[in-house]
């Protein structure tokens, strides 16, 4: 494997003016004509801790590559942390924002040719845009991720960011002031298992972040370390050509979801892996994800579902380990980032079971982290997250009371309008009816607040944090603004979910649900115009993955 570097692009009379550009930026005749380049896409950002550290791991990254023979060439991408718009409008644009770093890191990729791409993100919908990017420009790749946030203590208790969510929201504002001061007491992703650390350890499975680095926490100093091997590492890719297409195969696809479902990963990743599947042309879809919710319980006890952080996950072994409990189910003779297989990476990976990370014969939960649902109201998929499910709630049927936004929702939590045993129905917040498929936060979490958890369910075409728990039904397809079934819901209706037994549905036959849709008529854009607009106009569905992706 591998092949010669070709540099044609800057030698030869016609590449004088490219020459000039680089040398006015500081490099000389050999480090253009002779050496890979590595473009070094940084999701540097001061406003979130996640992302305000990534200077210090670039420095490190691009002395790896230095010290390898390469030439490291840093741009800025954008990067948001979707806490920063909880509760406001403007959380609608993450999962669009996922395609603008995709598309920022394409743009400035293909005009300058590198030979090779590190990227450096830990959020959300940053770090799953940099793994679609890598997807589709198909070159040597390799994540550096940001590491976990360490959890902070407020009189003598563990708390993160989503406890203040939720303290917010419970209208109990005597100590909020002090807990703010100590909820992210470090650089890093909030430490539970929310998009941002399910998607870094998911990179490892995905081959594009080098095993056990994911969950190093951010202020421990072997992720500078482990940064200044991703610059060393990224040089023998290039040697070898090394690509996504090579390291990302359905199999390996497979055990991402695998990895998702034992970890009790947030419900995004089902979006983040269709979407990369759909770019590689990998034939994924949400019956693979279907079948192996059958076949693995959640096995991790990180928050929501359990009581632990990821440090606590880190420090037993990290993603590696995760998979050596998984080994017997996992696909191993696959290659890995490191030029071994699994079952090569992991023929030395100890690990006893324990209450963050138990076995497969003796699961933290008996279901998956994630499931499945199909019905009349979801004919083409929801998503449910079993292990945030209490026991009693697993099966429920209720009333339903709809709203078109998530404001709406939270005034009826709020005012005392939503009782036990209703199902709020919540819809135009899907892909192209938010637009944006916005996570409903403000909702979830006040069910929580309010002590509704346990008794009211939440049915919507939106998305829901990694941070929720509790009966809630997201992603539901196809959506409102599609003319879906739930768009076809009143008040009144009877609405039952099955997590179990695998479905969601409306108490109506199939000829008033025809009728309703002779009656129904689209309601207009919420948003015309900027990037809204265009993900909306561009899109896939959700049960495809959401992507800006119209081939």
């Amino acid at each position: 494997m591998g092949k010669e570097l070709d540099r044609s692009y800057w030698q030869g009379p016609n590449a004088a003016h490219r020459r000039v550009m680089y040398k006015g930026a500081g490099f000389s005749d050999a480090d253009i004509k002779t050496k890979p380049h590595i473009g070094i896409a940084n999701s540097f950002m001061e406003g979130s801790p996640g992302s305000a550290h990534l200077r210090t791991l670039a420095e490190a990254v691009k002395q790896g590559i230095w010290q390898a023979g390469g030439v490291p060439i840093e741009f800025g991408i954008p990067a948001t942390c979707g806490n920063l718009s909880n509760g406001a409008e403007e959380l609608k644009y993450e999962l669009a924002g996922r395609d603008v770093v995709s598309m920022s890191v394409e743009f400035v990729t293909k005009v300058h040719h590198f030979d090779g791409l590190v990227m450096l993100a830990s959020c959300d919908n940053i770090i799953a845009g940099t793994y679609l990017a890598a997807a589709r420009l198909n070159i040597p790749s390799i994540v550096v991720t940001g590491g976990s946030m360490v959890p902070g203590n407020w009189k003598g208790k563990q708390v993160l960011a989503p406890d203040v969510d939720v303290a917010i929201l419970s209208g109990n504002n005597e100590d909020l002031t002090d807990m703010e001061e100590c909820v992210c007491p470090s650089y890093g992703a909030c430490a539970v298992m929310g998009t941002a650390n399910t998607m870094q350890i998911l990179g490892e499975t995905l081959n594009l972040v080098i095993p056990g680095t994911a969950t190093i926490p951010a202020p421990d100093l072997r992720k500078v370390r482990s940064a200044r091997d991703a610059g060393r590492h990224i040089i023998e890719l290039v040697k070898m050509d090394l690509k996504p297409s090579d390291l990302i195969t359905r199999e390996t696809l497979l055990n991402a979801i695998m990895v998702d479902m034992a970890i009790g990963g947030s419900t995004n990743a089902v979006l983040h892996i269709l979407s990369i599947a759909r770019d590689l042309g990998i034939d994924i879809t949400l019956d693979d994800f279907d079948k192996l919710s059958a076949e693995i319980p959640c096995i991790c006890g990180v928050r929501p579902n359990g009581p632990y952080n990821v440090v606590d996950l880190h420090n037993i072994g990290g993603l590696p380990a995760v998979m050596k409990m998984l080994e017997g189910k996992l696909h191993t003779s696959v290659p890995t980032i490191t030029g071994k297989t699994w079952k090569e990476e992991l023929a030395d990976v100890r690990v006893e079971p324990s209450a963050v990370l138990s076995s497969l014969e003796n699961p933290l939960h008996k279901e998956a982290g994630l499931k499945v649902l199909r019905g009349n109201l979801a004919p083409k998929g929801a998503i449910i997250r079993p292990s945030g499910v209490p026991e009693d709630m697993k099966y429920f049927r209720g009333t339903a009371k709809v709203y078109s936004n998530d404001f709406d929702a939270l005034k009826a939590i709020q005012s005392g309008e939503i009782k036990p045993g209703d199902v709020i129905v919540l819809r135009y917040e899907g892909c192209k009816g938010a637009p944006g498929m916005k996570e409903v936060m403000l909702s979830t979490d006040a069910l929580v607040a309010f002590g509704l958890h346990k008794s009211v369910g939440l049915v919507t075409d939106a998305r829901f944090s990694g941070f929720n728990h509790g009966p809630i039904v997201g992603h539901v397809c196809p959506e409102a603004f599609d003319g879906g079934p739930i768009a076809l819901v009143e008040d009144g209706d009877i609405i039952t979910v099955d997590t179990i037994g695998g479905s969601v549905s409306v108490e109506l036959s199939d000829e008033e649900l025809e009728k309703r849709r002779a009656a129904w008529v689209r309601p207009e854009p919420k948003v015309t115009k900027g990037i809204l607009a265009v993900y909306a106009n561009t899109c896939r569905t959700a049960d495809e993955g959401g992507a800006m992706q119209t081939w």
